[in-house]
């Protein structure tokens, strides 16, 4: 598949066959991405892969706290604290597109609970990756995880995987860190990703969000004779 291809078919997949990914097709996810650029070549990522039973444990334990209430604790702030324009809108409008997908109202808050609470399982994807981070790193290591967050998703397009980026697998991270063992309990918890075969049939599958077109984020500062 071409890059240009895997960049512009790539999609959020919530709804995925049982079909097991083998360990060298993930081999070959993690060997493809690792080529990302980072600053100083410091390569700031640490990723952990479940699947199985340490998978079916890691997300029980995530949605347990969920489901028992608990407050979120994530790491560090993902989203602004107060919305403002155009994010406001996109978010929404992300959150109906969705939902309107399943045929779920507005008001049917018990069936929008039960679809959120699949984010805790990774959406029944077989494997999930957990991606880490020291924390002496600052901001530009951020950025750099980015770029390799974005090859593992672009890599596992050209494998014939799907996935599914996921902040909500990061929001218990002392319970994630607990399941995992030593290896992470001094490291920041960045995020997850589903990853697995797509269903290509569900209805959740369907949908697709809106990007914005180039000139609403972008001004030109070119010479004339490259215009």
């Amino acid at each position: 598949m071409h890059v240009l291809e895997a960049i512009k078919t790539r999609a959020s997949t919530r709804a995925f066959l049982t079909t097991p990914v083998t360990q060298d097709t993930l081999h070959e996810l993690l060997n493809t991405a690792r080529f990302a650029p980072s600053g100083t070549n410091t390569q700031p990522w640490q990723v952990a892969v479940v699947n199985g039973a340490s998978k079916q444990r890691v997300c029980n334990a995530i949605a347990a706290e969920h489901i028992a209430g608990e407050a979120q604790r994530p790491d560090y702030q993902y989203y602004p604290k107060e919305w403002s324009e155009p994010y406001k809108s996109r978010r929404f409008a992300c959150g109906m597109a969705l939902y309107g997908a399943l045929a779920i109202e507005r008001q049917d808050k018990a069936a929008r609970q039960a679809i959120w609470l699949q984010n805790y399982h990774a959406f029944g994807a077989p494997v999930v990756l957990f991606f880490f981070i020291d924390k002496q790193m600052e901001k530009g290591s951020w950025f750099d995880y980015g770029m390799f967050y974005q090859n593992v998703m672009l890599a596992a397009t050209g494998l014939g995987l799907a996935t599914c980026p996921q902040a909500a697998l990061a929001e218990y991270p002392d319970v994630v860190r607990a399941e995992l063992g030593e290896a992470y309990a001094d490291k920041i918890l960045v995020c997850g990703m589903a990853v697995g075969y797509p269903e290509s049939t569900a209805s959740i599958n369907q949908y697709r969000t809106e990007r914005a077109p180039v000139n609403d984020f972008t001004h030109w500062f070119l010479d004339k004779e490259s215009a």
